[in-house]
């Protein structure tokens, strides 16, 4: 009887310590087999691109893959991005991200020769629609973090005009003949991603300050440094108080650092990484993703046998944008007020583009039809053909939840752009 009792209590071990290694066998196999590919349209020395790399880089860790990162740096906008997947797939990857819109075209390219590899286009805008499952959208409400920064620079501006660094009487030229205070703000295009950032950067200044009127200043270009520069000194020399901008470098926050320092009243918002090295007295805070979160969850979906989704979004919600830690110019309370800005955002209190909070053409906005097609503009039709959407529900232009790319484009009151 106790030989039995001791045969029965060695069985079940041994089906205990074979079913723990069937566990443990197949989550190894899921994750020995996945291998990461990664096209970056710059590298380590370009804002945008270093966000996605530490994003990446962070999430693998945090999932013991790093040592499965295949990496390709400065891969342009072009059959170069198709090339790089193709040469990712031989290499045995079986998940592919590039890290650019312009990319979007040749990922799905890719897509359609391979469909046993998953290919992710960030900031891209046709997954849902193009009829490949294995092509997937992802992005950010980095509208979010880019209201949160104006927050920040709306105090910073009401405390100039408080103390009186700032007046019409002495600088004249920083205001319009209606006593609104001059911003500026330097985008790369003047597509949907940067019309809904710098609208939202404007709001949250004028959540603080009522009185601003915004210019935009578009340079053609992601990156380049010479013209974000030069962008931002036309706009200070027209009066400008505040930059922003959704522009890849540190050229705007470099040129606002020089003429602050030279006398002229102007500060920094900028994108991506903390600017504080470059403008140290100028820079107040950047908007910014924690891109960590996406790649993360890819990688876990992955892992898991789990189908991702064709398109992913979110914000201050899964703590997926944020702003960079605020400098020492930045107003008293600004830290206070900014989580109480947070807060909101997070528990849905607070909505960027509450209709309440601005018109167009005179008007309030009640209705905003958007096509969620994509389309060759140079042939009037439509490549994928998506559905048109009411953008307007309970009060507010809901963005980034028909698709993952922004599709605000409405031109509010208070902002002139310039190309």
């Amino acid at each position: 009887m106790k030989m039995r009792k001791t045969l029965c209590l060695i069985l079940a071990a041994v089906m205990m310590l074979t079913l723990a290694a069937c566990g443990d066998s197949e989550g190894k196999g899921k994750s020995s087999d996945l291998k990461i590919g990664c096209i970056m349209l710059g590298d380590e020395t370009e804002g945008y691109t270093a966000a996605h790399i530490n994003g990446i880089k962070a999430a693998a860790e945090e999932l013991g893959l790093s040592d499965k990162l295949v990496w390709k740096y400065k891969v342009d906008e072009s059959s170069a991005c198709y090339d790089a997947a193709v040469d990712l797939v031989g290499q045995g990857c079986n998940i592919i991200f590039s890290n650019s819109y312009g990319h979007q075209t040749y990922m799905v390219q890719a897509a359609q020769e391979y469909p046993d590899v998953t290919f992710v286009a960030m900031t891209g805008d046709f997954a849902a629609i193009c009829g490949l499952s294995n092509f997937k959208n992802a992005f950010t409400h980095v509208y979010e973090s880019r209201y949160v920064s104006g927050v920040a620079a709306g105090m910073k501006l009401q405390e100039l005009l408080t103390d009186g660094t700032l007046s019409a009487e002495k600088q004249p030229s920083s205001f319009d003949g209606d006593g609104n205070v001059k911003i500026g703000y330097v985008g790369a295009y003047p597509y949907a991603e940067v019309v809904s950032g710098y609208t939202a950067f404007f709001l949250g200044i004028r959540s603080i300050v009522p009185n601003v009127v915004m210019e935009v200043q578009y340079t053609n270009s992601w990156f380049d440094i010479d013209k974000e520069g030069a962008a931002a000194e036309s706009l200070i020399a027209d009066g400008c108080v505040i930059i922003g901008q959704h522009a890849d470098s540190t050229g705007a926050p470099a040129a606002t650092q020089k003429l602050l320092d030279n006398g002229t009243i102007c500060y920094s918002v900028g994108y991506n990484i903390d600017m504080r090295e470059t403008a140290p007295t100028a820079a107040l805070t950047s908007a910014t993703n924690n891109w960590k979160v996406y790649y993360k969850h890819a990688m876990e979906c992955m892992v898991n046998g789990t189908e991702l989704e064709a398109d992913w979004a979110e914000g201050y919600n899964q703590d997926a944008v944020a702003i960079t830690a605020l400098s020492d110019s930045c107003a008293a309370g600004t830290a206070e007020k900014i989580a109480e800005v947070e807060a909101a955002l997070k528990n849905g209190t607070l909505h960027v583009f509450d209709t309440d909070t601005f018109t167009v053409g005179g008007a309030k906005v009640t209705t905003a039809e958007c096509d969620m097609s994509f389309m060759d503009w140079a042939a009037n039709k439509a490549i994928y053909q998506g559905e048109t959407v009411e953008a307007i529900k309970d009060g507010y232009f809901s963005e980034s939840t028909f698709r993952s790319a922004p599709y605000f484009q409405l031109r509010i009151d208070g902002i002139t752009e310039n190309n």
